[in-house]
């Protein structure tokens, strides 16, 4: 199965999801957010593989989220205006992004990565 991995390098829950895949010898792909941004396309691919809603693809504590009151317009923007806002900047993108075997996981959240890759 190919895995890839898209994290920020220096986010700590990146690090300590980067350290799980090792410790499990599965092999990735690693891809940085800030250095290359996921376009609309693959958000629109990702958020539709992913059957959750689009809202959970947003970084939500992330400062520049905050700085742009983005808890209060993000119910009044459609969907075609989200993905574009979320292709604007790799760290308005909640992360790491795991992509495997046709699924898709954002965030850590260990018992999820161990039903989709072991």
């Amino acid at each position: 199965m190919e895995v890839t991995f898209i994290c920020y390098p220096k986010c700590t829950t990146c690090k300590k999801a980067r350290t799980w895949l090792e410790s499990h010898s599965i092999p990735f792909e690693e891809r940085d957010i800030k250095l290359q941004n996921p376009t609309v396309e693959e958000l629109r691919e990702w958020y539709h593989k992913s059957g959750m809603p689009l809202k959970r693809f947003f970084n939500t504590s992330g400062q520049l989220y905050r700085s742009m009151e983005l808890s209060k317009k993000l119910p009044e923007m459609g969907e075609e205006e989200q993905l574009e806002l979320l292709a604007s900047d790799g760290m308005m993108v909640k992360r790491p992004i795991l992509l495997a075997g046709g699924q898709v996981l954002t965030g850590f959240r260990e018992a999820d990565w161990e039903k989709a890759l072991l």
